[in-house]
């Protein structure tokens, strides 16, 4: 008899579970909030030796680089638009890299899951041989087992780990897609003032995705849900801003759809509970930095063959993969503390030091140097060898 799994969270954490999985042994539910697939986004990369073996084990690379962007040289520029450093695709793109609405549509067709839309849990029971959930719909159901994917702001972790907290870094993140008037196919632009940084990078044919970083306190629910206060909040905090702000302002009235969040990352505590698992930015997220998209697809193969490896003892099955993944987890997770950092200092100096530091490091002298040093966290898990894969 199949073993029943129901998965929160259709991103990316959440379906690429759902693809790692034997579908002979699973039958596998995925129930997200929103009524549909978020599309489009920032482009997400996978880099080293560690992603690249997971995807061919999961028979998922040829399908990303058929898809993959032309990559991105990063370009740090002046208000004037001339370059102040030209950071090199291997930096900013890695090996691989794909639009994460691409990625997330690929996944969702590759796995073999029931999935629910405009619906999310509120309440599970564990108490029993099984875990029981009801849903905001008002139905009912029993599973095996529980795994919250459903991001920073997981439901699944707020209903059953108090331990993991999230914890904001001071600064903020929104994201929008707008006409591509610069040409962007293979570039990428940044341009910083104090507290606040624009991005925009390849989103797509004839698109260009927006990328607005900027310090300030935790964005409230309301900022991040409603676009209307969103869009005031960003009318304000970019007011005066050069170079191609105005043109960017007038396009962020137009857009469909703004993602907005804190740049946070979660403190975790335990990844799993009885029947109830953490995975993706629901166990050790941060929003901007912390290799996200391909931590979650490393996670959710290691948690996939772990459960194959003891089907009878989902609690062992369970610590093992906490064991295993939360240090390298932990380790990628630092690059979302500095991101906003990165992106828009808040000093002068700071400014001056970021600016001094990739100038330096993407010369000829230094590349490689810079190559290594962007690879490393990445690179610094020992993946394990199963019998299934």
């Amino acid at each position: 008899m199949k073993r029943r799994i129901l998965i929160q969270g259709a991103g990316i954490a959440g379906p690429a579970l759902a693809v790692a999985l034997d579908p002979n042994q699973w039958d596998i539910t995925v129930v997200e909030r929103a009524p549909s697939l978020r599309t489009g986004g920032q482009a997400v990369d996978f880099r080293g030796p560690i992603h690249r073996a997971v995807l061919d084990r999961l028979n998922l690379w040829d399908a990303i680089w058929q898809r993959k962007t032309p990559g991105n040289e990063l370009w740090l520029l002046r208000a004037d638009g001339s370059a102040i450093a030209q950071i090199p695709p291997v930096m900013i793109s890695g090996d691989v890299e794909i639009v994460r609405g691409d990625l997330s549509a690929l996944l969702v067709a590759r796995s073999h899951a029931k999935y629910r839309f405009s619906d999310c849990v509120t309440a599970i029971d564990d108490s029993g041989n099984e875990a029981r959930v009801t849903f905001a719909s008002g139905e009912t159901g029993e599973y095996d087992l529980v795994v919250g994917a459903d991001g920073l702001h997981s439901t699944v972790r707020s209903l059953c780990f108090s331990n993991a907290k999230v914890h904001h870094e001071g600064h903020r993140l929104a994201i929008f897609s707008m006409p591509d008037q610069w040409m962007l196919h293979g570039r990428a632009l940044m341009y910083s003032e104090l507290g606040r940084c624009v991005t925009l990078t390849h989103g797509g044919p004839g698109r260009a995705s927006v990328q607005l970083v900027f310090a300030g306190p935790e964005l409230s629910r309301e900022e991040r849900t409603n676009p209307e206060v969103l869009r005031a909040l960003l009318r304000t905090t970019y007011a005066g801003m050069q170079w191609e702000m105005p043109r960017i302002l007038e396009s962020l009235e137009r857009a469909s759809e703004i993602y907005a969040d804190s740049i946070a990352t979660v403190k975790p505590g335990p990844f799993s509970k009885g029947r109830v698992a953490l995975l993706g930015d629901s166990a050790w997220g941060g929003t901007l930095g912390g290799q996200g998209t391909s931590l979650a697809i490393v996670g959710a193969y290691v948690l996939s063959q772990e459960l194959a490896a003891t089907p009878g003892d989902l609690r062992g099955a369970l610590n093992r993969f906490e064991v295993k993944l939360k240090p390298y987890a932990l380790e990628c997770q630092k690059g979302a503390t500095h991101a906003g950092g990165f992106h828009a200092p808040v000093t002068r100096l700071g400014m001056f030091a970021r600016n001094t530091f990739y100038r330096l490091m993407s010369s000829k002298l230094l590349s490689a140097q810079f190559e290594k040093l962007v690879k490393s966290s990445a690179s610094s898990f020992a993946l394990p060898e199963y019998a299934n894969g």
